[in-house]
């Protein structure tokens, strides 16, 4: 079974509102386990990027000058997430911008993003497994334990990496956190394994009381709870 784990970073809220992807980062398993195979690149989206949408990811008009644009990098795109489950969190947020980028090109091919790839969404399942708490990206970190301290602002790799880790200890436990032999690690890719904790069964007898230890014990208690009342 191959996955994608995927996350982008936009200039702001809405496609339509003109809003473009910036930032996509994608990294992959295969039967549940990291290969280390990462699709990133940052992207020039011809506009700028909302003050909001900068404090969130950090992400300046400056920086993404002379980055590639989203058309000359969607066959390689394309490529690396064909037939894949993509693992999203939030995944009408970043469909939406896809879908929408295929649409500018006009795509009728990737029209939908659907009819080439599966979409698991890691939001919507939080919510089913804990109805009226708080379920982004840093809650969940905390509830499962997935270390998150290097995560100052959001960036798509990074956060598609932290997802990955989320992702299987949510729906299966920290014995998946493996990497295929020979797997190169992305830099921003921190493995996070719990210990295992041991636990033995001893057999060991139990013996119930007579009647007189347990009528002893309670004219213990009783005088005891008599001195305490003075």
């Amino acid at each position: 079974m191959r996955q994608v784990v995927l996350d982008t970073e936009t200039t702001g809220l809405s496609p339509a509102g003109g809003h473009r992807i910036i930032e996509i980062g994608c990294v992959e398993m295969v039967n549940r386990r990291l290969t280390g195979k990462v699709f990133h690149t940052y992207l020039q989206p011809d506009r700028a990027v909302d003050p909001g949408a900068m404090k969130v990811h950090g992400i300046t008009d400056s920086f993404l000058e002379g980055k590639p644009r989203f058309k000359e990098v969607v066959e390689d795109f394309k490529r690396f997430i064909q037939g894949a489950e993509l693992i999203i969190h939030n995944a009408p947020f970043d469909v939406g911008f896809i879908e929408h980028e295929f649409k500018l090109l006009k795509d009728k091919v990737w029209k939908t993003l659907t009819t080439h790839c599966s979409v698991f969404d890691t939001l919507a399942f939080a919510r089913q497994k804990h109805p009226g708490q708080r379920n982004n990206l840093d809650a969940l970190c905390k509830r499962y334990n997935v270390d998150n301290q290097h995560r100052d602002k959001h960036g798509a790799l990074l956060d598609a990496d932290i997802l990955a880790n989320l992702y299987l200890v949510m729906t299966g436990g920290q014995n998946a956190l493996v990497l295929d032999d020979n797997a190169q690690v992305p830099k921003t890719d921190q493995l996070i394994i719990e210990p295992t904790i041991q636990t033995q069964a001893w057999n060991i007898p139990v013996t119930a009381p007579t009647d007189e230890e347990v009528a002893a014990h309670l004219a213990f208690m009783r005088n005891i709870l008599k001195q305490e009342a003075f």
